[in-house]
């Protein structure tokens, strides 16, 4: 039987790979979408302006359909994990800041970091 992927395997597909940055991406993409009650952007119906340019951009891109392409896709290098959604129908804007809680990682994940890092 056959079924529409979910916009989580969509982003795994466009980006390449499973990584934290496209998980935070995603979180903040689907959040943000909710907030401003705006669903994805056929056209330019919705504006992203990212702050980083992290494995999360491409996640954005999937679920609010932004692109640079298009223009409503922003890309303001000031190095933090934010992302802006605005929707132009009806003006609501938020902002999201996606800061990572360490305690919060599983401890696999605290092991295979600090195995890296050395």
């Amino acid at each position: 039987m056959c079924r529409e992927k979910t916009d989580w395997e969509k982003a795994m597909e466009f980006h390449g790979h499973v990584c934290l940055g496209l998980a935070f991406g995603y979180r903040a993409a689907k959040a943000g979408m909710d907030l401003i009650e705006a669903k994805r952007a056929p056209d330019e119906e919705v504006v992203v302006i990212a702050e980083t340019d992290n494995c999360g951009v491409d996640a954005v891109q999937v679920v609010t359909g932004c692109t640079m392409g298009k223009g409503n896709l922003i890309f303001k290098d000031y190095g933090k994990n934010a992302y802006t959604f605005v929707c132009r129908d009806t003006g609501k804007a938020v902002r999201i800041v996606v800061t990572p809680n360490e305690q919060s990682f599983p401890e696999e994940f605290v092991t295979l970091r600090d195995r890296w890092r050395r």
